[in-house]
């Protein structure tokens, strides 16, 4: 019953998309160095959850309403594109002072993903009565 709520599955999606994005900072941060290596990010969290699961579409409880399609779950895989940026004399598009900017913002991202999680959580607790 509590297995589908769409709370969980966005505060899910948006932490795995975070981690997802820490993950390519990272390999960003660590090839600052590397001659020719192009900055990589993903998209915007947003972008990425509107293109998974397409228009919103109303849910059906009785075979009497209109019929639409279910909404799917937040099932969406995160790819990594060519960030533009200016390059070094070697060819190397890595700014160590963005990446730091970036990392700050997808921490935050992080932490709004587990609040919502946890004030989900603490909502069904406080409906069956238990603190």
């Amino acid at each position: 019953m509590f297995s589908s709520l769409e709370i969980f599955k966005t505060a899910s999606a948006l932490a795995a998309h975070s981690g997802a994005r820490q993950a390519v900072i990272s390999q960003n941060m660590a090839n600052a160095d590397t001659p020719g290596y192009r900055a990589m990010d993903v998209r915007g969290f947003a972008d990425t959850y509107r293109s998974t699961l397409g228009p919103l579409q109303l849910r059906t409880t009785r075979a009497a309403h209109f019929t639409s399609p279910e909404i799917p779950g937040a099932r969406f895989g995160v790819q990594a594109v060519e960030r533009p940026g200016d390059a070094s004399p070697n060819g190397n598009t890595v700014s160590l002072e963005q990446e730091m900017l970036n990392a700050v913002e997808t921490r935050y991202s992080h932490d709004v993903a587990l609040t919502a999680y946890r004030s989900g959580l603490n909502l069904l607790r406080t409906s069956l009565g238990r603190s």
